[in-house]
């Protein structure tokens, strides 16, 4: 018999054969047979070196059937092959995957929307099932670039488009869960598969039409052949279910994949222009925030950090998109945030602070040049959304670390503030002009006061070093009041340790400081050593800052609320004393008026010190104190209202046109006050040592007008030492004039000469230079060797010393008024 017939004839055909050809129907429209499908797997699961044969031959047929467009019996060889796939799992399935896996590519390769969904839910059973070994051999490229433009189908029919989504998104999430936790299947971070990935899921959750399906089912579409029944539901949302397979890929990502999975996301939104307006991107990275497991947190702010600065030339408002995105990732991962991520965020957005300041300042220089200034606010505007959204991503961050790096971060932002006219090393003043510098000064000073708020320090030393305190004092003495406002709301951030701060909100005499129900601990020991040591500085810039002549009603609130903060957290009975004697001074300056200040800053100040004093009396609950303050107030109240706060920063107070320093019963005397402290615990004595504030370099480095060319000095004296009156007064005559012009000339010839010899060392010749130096130290050796020869030689002594004459000894006297001694010995 030849050998051809033999493939006809039936019964001589392989056992296995027979049994896959079994379980077709005549009529597909029966569907798979049970009983036949029972034996085949009781057959596969018998012999199971015959399963890659098995798989084999149903690939064969089912190819076969795809080319002749029975689809029936398509749809019976994918089932054959699932029930076969969950019934063998012993290791001889690898041949059989194989061919399992031709067959699922090649529905995915057919146009057929059926057929691409029946290979996709079969690809996804297969994923779930869990492998004894691992694929050597095996890779999934074809699938996940099949997937992905499933992902993005455009098909003209909705239901059928959101079916093939539906099914590729299904896909990618089985292979991500196949491949994942397969060692020898990381390829599948790579770029080339990740550039893939993340697109078709970003695609799908971005999808408006997706969002608005979702409350909408539709009915399962019929197969072609009427043999479709396993198909993707109609009533399933693409945009929910690539969220979670966006949300599982990112959770499986390891320490080394996570800037590959990040990346595509943030080319994604480049592409699709999605960072203005930035809904969708601070969506994503909420949901990638989320997703990753927190020690890879800082992964992703770096890549954001790293996005910025390579859009730091694109337009206003992209940056300003990107750096609310960033503000969302380190919302969520400032608490767990360690290490130089911290400071290379703030590295990072004070450099595009200062860029975005100077593209401000550069658009209106031009437009200016142009004669066109009304077209310059649009742009200026949007570069005040990035410098706020900057500021705002500074303090939000700050204000969730850490305590111990919130001083940290306090620091480097106070480094970072520009002084105008003084060298700094991190913003160069001069190009950016004062304007420019006033504006960062400006908005650091704000993202300060956000990283500040809620800061609670042990000790003021702490939270209040001197590399702190000096430069912020610096800008308090600023000729803008709204910098010195600025300056006090930091102040008040860090003094404020029991949030009484809302109680005392806006300058008043209060009637009842008791029903104010303020928090108070005992000063402890190390906050006494800090007042000791920063008092006078503290309480000489409020001085400073309290007469400024452009103050508005907002400075004298905050003042008045930082003495009342600091008598609450600070105060003992010394610093009490130098809080009165602060207040006795500046009303003392404002009735001598020799500063020239208007009347309202002159009233503002005296409403100042009454709503102080009131305040101060009932917290040392002093009641001789308490009268006397209560009586200047009342007095006040009906002969002179506009020296209290009620009533001078109305917009309409009627003001005096002058202050009559001899009605001494409308102001609080100092006698009077220190007899009321006459009492155990205060030294009432220092009251009457007036207060003077010291002042320094500051002065001259922050651009002030005035104390700039004088110099006082704050001294306490007891009351025996203190000189007469009389003598107090230095009488100015024409001697003193002339001496002070003499000094300045002096001063002149100083700097001349100093200059010469910069010059003579900058040009002469080098042997010159030699000559001159050689004699200086010829001239220095001769002076050492004469001290020498003083300090060596021993003195002559009243005894006498030996003197050998013609080989004798002999004693020699020297009497004690001829003896000559060094002036170092003489008393």
């Amino acid at each position: 018999m030849p050998a051809g017939v033999c493939g006809c004839c039936g019964p001589l055909r392989p056992r296995y054969k027979r049994l896959v050809d079994n379980i077709f129907p005549e009529d597909p429209k029966d569907g798979l047979s049970k009983s036949d499908m029972e034996k085949l797997t009781f057959y596969a699961v018998s012999a199971p070196e015959k399963l890659d044969r098995i798989g084999a031959y149903l690939a064969e047929r089912l190819s076969r059937d795809v080319v002749r467009h029975r689809y029936g019996y398509v749809v019976i060889a994918m089932e054959a092959l699932d029930q076969l796939l969950m019934a063998c799992h012993s290791q001889s399935i690898k041949p059989f995957v194989e061919s399992f896996l031709h067959m699922v590519a090649k529905l995915l390769e057919s146009r057929e929307p059926d057929l691409q969904v029946l290979g996709t839910n079969s690809f996804v059973k297969f994923a779930n099932i869990e492998e004894d070994t691992p694929s050597y051999h095996r890779r999934y490229d074809f699938f996940v670039s099949q997937f992905s433009a499933m992902c993005h189908s455009t098909h003209d029919d909705p239901e059928t488009r959101t079916r093939i989504r539906v099914a590729g998104i299904k896909g990618l999430q089985g292979v991500v869960r196949k491949t994942v936790n397969d060692e020898l299947q990381a390829i599948i971070w790579e770029p080339q598969h990740m550039d893939k990935l993340i697109p078709s899921m970003l695609f799908n959750m971005q999808d408006a039409e997706d969002l608005d399906r979702a409350g909408h089912p539709s009915t399962p579409p019929v197969s072609v052949s009427g043999g479709v029944e396993g198909g993707v539901e109609g009533e399933e949302n693409p945009a929910a279910l690539a969220e979670s397979c966006f949300r599982e890929l990112l959770g499986r990502a390891a320490y080394g994949n996570m800037n590959n999975a990040v990346r595509p996301v943030l080319v994604h939104l480049d592409n699709h222009r999605l960072w203005d307006p930035n809904e969708f991107a601070v969506s994503c990275f909420r949901i990638i925030m989320y997703s990753i497991q927190a020690q890879h947190s800082h992964h992703v702010i770096q890549q954001v950090l790293g996005h910025l600065d390579a859009h730091n030339r694109n337009t206003p408002r992209v940056r300003a998109g990107i750096v609310q995105v960033l503000l969302e990732t380190v919302a969520i991962a400032a608490k767990g945030s360690v290490g130089p991520t911290v400071l290379e965020v703030f590295n990072t957005l004070l450099k595009h602070l200062r860029m975005s300041v100077d593209f401000e300042l550069g658009d209106v220089s031009r437009r200016n040049s142009n004669s066109s200034g009304s077209s310059a606010r649009p742009k200026e505007s949007e570069e005040r959304i990035v410098q706020n959204a900057i500021i705002q991503t500074i303090g939000f961050f700050g204000g969730n670390l850490p305590d111990y790096q919130r001083a940290e971060v306090m620091m480097f932002i106070m480094g970072k503030i520009p002084v105008y006219g003084t060298p700094c090393h991190t913003l160069d003043t001069v190009k950016i002009g004062q304007h420019g510098t006033k504006r960062i000064q400006s908005m650091l000073l704000s993202s300060l006061i956000m990283v500040t708020s809620g800061f609670k320090s042990k000790t003021m030393a702490g939270s209040l070093p001197t590399l702190f305190l000096d430069p912020l004092f610096s800008i308090s003495l600023m000729e803008d009041s709204e910098l010195r406002q600025l300056v006090l709301e930091i102040l008040l951030n860090i003094i404020d340790r029991h949030d009484n701060r809302a109680k005392l909100r806006g300058i008043r005499v209060i009637a009842n400081v008791a029903a104010l129900k303020i928090k108070r601990e005992k000063i402890s020991k190390q906050d006494v050593v800090f007042m000791k040591k920063h008092g006078q500085q503290i309480y000489r810039h409020i001085f400073l800052g309290v007469k400024e002549e452009d103050n508005v009603h907002k400075n004298f609130e905050l003042l008045f609320t930082t003495l009342a903060v600091l008598t609450i957290e600070l105060a003992n009975e010394d610093v009490v004393v130098d809080l009165i004697r602060l207040t006795i001074a500046l009303q003392e300056m404002v009735l001598v008026n020799e500063e020239n200040l208007s009347m309202v800053i002159r009233c503002g100040i005296m409403a100042l010190v009454a709503a102080y004093l009131n305040f101060l009396s009932q917290m040392i609950a002093n009641p001789p104190f308490c009268q006397h303050v209560n009586k200047v107030i009342e007095l006040r109240t009906m002969d002179a209202p506009y020296l209290l706060p009620e009533h001078i920063f109305r917009d309409k107070c009627q003001l005096p046109d002058c202050l009559d320093p001899e009605d001494k019963m409308l102001y609080f005397q100092t006698a009077d006050l220190a007899e009321c402290l006459a009492g155990p615990g205060y030294n009432a004595e220092r009251l009457s040592v007036p207060y003077i504030p010291q002042v320094t370099d500051e002065d001259r480095l922050t651009r002030r007008k005035s104390f700039v060319d004088t110099i006082s000095l704050q001294v306490d004296f007891t009351p025996n030492s203190l000189p007469e009156k009389s003598q107090l007064v230095e009488e100015i005559t024409f001697e003193t004039l002339k001496k002070a012009i003499d000094t300045a000339g002096q001063e002149e010839l100083e700097k001349e000469k100093r200059r010469q010899v910069i010059e003579k060392f900058q040009k002469a010749p080098f042997e010159e230079i030699a000559a001159h130096c050689e004699s200086k130290a010829n001239l220095l050796h001769d002076r050492l060797a004469q001290i020498f020869e003083l300090t060596i030689r021993p003195p002559p002594s009243p005894s006498g010393t030996v003197c050998i004459t013609s080989g004798h000894p002999q004693q020699q006297s020297v009497p004690v008024y001829e003896m000559k001694f060094p002036d170092l010995c003489v008393y």
